[in-house]
């Protein structure tokens, strides 16, 4: 592998074969790495040896916050759930010695699958959507039935009081990163702590949350209506269950412009079900036995409108272009709107 190969993909090509030979046996040949895009935080790509498939995940060169791009947690998380019933890659190796390719990474088999970046599954025949959204809400309860001490990952995360840490740390993000005034962000800092489903245990359950958890970070079998990986755990914790499950139900209160929603759409035509009718599936596979709500709506849809507006907000300080600052920030009043509507 010559420099400038190795060059092209920020590290040395060579020495990262050399240490995959002397951990991963069987490994034939020299690879071939394709990167794969989609906006990941940490650059991601296809290793591909003589008959054997491989995926490595890496952080992104230079500084890095101290939480931030924390691929051993990925790893880590992957492999402690790899014999429940929640489908992940199987991973293969950790590598933090950072003199191999500069970063942190690790190396898992590569699933095959289909990946859908679009909710309505273009191509897919509209029975074949319903079973999808099924696997999906089924999936999420799989992964929120997981006893997450009995796997190894007690430590993984804060257990209780998550929406009452996640309001304050929002509504402090809120203040840090506004780039204008919003009158819905102002009632929901007000509502939604003093909203927090009282009933115990509502908001001292635990579970692993995915903290991501959505359409397109799972991948689907080839041909059947299956979900056989779960992708991106970069974002995961012990969490609440419904955030998750709130979070993945933006979907259908979101239009296709807003962050590629559903909302508006012909449901029943496409074959996709209500947004009650999925969170129906969820509850009843779940055994946690709690209910999703309006609050749990308005929490997920204000968080994600802090996020907008962060990134409008770094977008205008920075080099990006003011029309996508500016549609960014479209994005944090429409979703503000929006939770605001739930309360």
């Amino acid at each position: 592998m010559s420099g400038s190969e190795s060059s092209a993909y920020g590290f040395d090509v060579g020495a990262l074969d050399a240490h995959l030979k002397a951990h991963i046996s069987g490994l034939e040949g020299a690879p071939r790495l394709q990167p794969i895009s989609g906006g990941q935080s940490n650059p991601t790509f296809f290793v591909t040896y003589e008959g054997r498939a491989l995926v490595l995940r890496k952080q992104p060169p230079g500084e890095l916050l101290p939480s931030a791009h924390a691929v051993d947690r990925e790893f880590r998380i992957m492999r402690a759930l790899a014999d429940t019933a929640v489908p992940v890659p199987p991973t293969l190796l950790l590598c933090a010695d950072r003199s191999v390719i500069g970063t942190l990474f690790y190396v898992m088999d590569k699933v095959e699958g289909r990946v859908f970046h679009d909710c309505t599954l273009p191509g897919v025949s509209p029975q074949e959507r319903g079973a999808m959204y099924a696997a999906m809400a089924q999936t999420l309860a799989a992964l929120h039935n997981v006893d997450f001490a009995a796997v190894g990952l007690a430590d993984f995360g804060r257990p209780g009081n998550y929406f009452g840490r996640q309001i304050a740390r929002w509504s402090r993000q809120w203040e840090l990163s506004k780039t204008r005034e919003d009158a819905n962000i102002d009632r929901l800092v007000a509502w939604l702590p003093a909203h927090i489903p009282a009933h115990v245990p509502a908001d001292d359950t635990t579970r692993i949350a995915h903290g991501d958890y959505r359409m397109g970070n799972l991948m689907f079998h080839p041909t059947q209506p299956e979900v056989v990986a779960v992708l991106d755990w970069e974002l995961s914790t012990l969490g609440h269950p419904l955030a998750d499950l709130a979070h993945c139900a933006m979907a259908w209160v979101s239009r296709p412009e807003e962050y590629g929603g559903i909302a508006g759409l012909d449901l029943d035509a496409l074959g996709i079900p209500s947004r009650a009718d999925f969170v129906a599936q969820y509850e009843a596979a779940a055994t946690h036995g709690l209910t999703l709500t309006n609050f749990h709506m308005a929490f997920a849809l204000f968080r994600w409108a802090v996020i907008f507006e962060g990134i409008a907000a770094r977008a205008k300080a920075g080099n990006a272009a003011a029309e996508g600052a500016a549609e960014t920030g479209a994005l944090a009043a429409a979703f503000a709107r929006r939770a605001a509507e739930f309360t």
